[in-house]
């Protein structure tokens, strides 16, 4: 009987450690490796990349590269200066590894500071890059 219930041990466990496993399958939410905001992006890499810009820039870039996506995911790059969202762009991963950015045109009279505020599919902010407009 010992034997019988050792064995029945034995089978059980893989079909436990199964049902546990299957549980913590899903979609894993994305990572951000680096996130600057740039005057452009060249050959997907950013340039001009800083914390203070002057007011005649005209255009600033967030660039971002993600990690940790299986299959296809999304991002957001919200924007704000001081407070006020100014912009929301929407942006596809489409792998384990991959480089995004979105551009905002920057009027010379909108000076102080601004974020964008990088936010997954599940609305979660998990990066914000702040920077100054002067």
């Amino acid at each position: 009987m010992r034997a019988f219930a050792i064995l029945v041990l034995l089978l059980a466990v893989p079909i436990l450690a199964e049902e546990a496993g299957s549980q913590s399958v899903g979609p894993t939410a994305p990572v951000v490796d680096h996130a600057v905001i740039c005057t452009g992006v060249v050959n997907r890499a950013p340039v001009g990349a800083g914390e203070a810009f002057d007011a005649a820039v005209g255009a600033l870039w967030c660039f971002t590269r993600i990690s940790g996506v299986e299959g296809e995911s999304t991002i957001t790059h919200t924007w704000y200066m001081g407070e006020h969202k100014v912009h929301e762009q929407p942006l596809a991963v489409r792998g384990p590894s991959w480089r995004t950015w979105s551009m905002k045109s920057i009027p010379p009279d909108w000076k102080g500071p601004w974020h964008v505020d990088i936010v997954v599919a599940d609305g979660t902010v998990v990066t914000t890059v702040a920077f100054t407009v002067q």
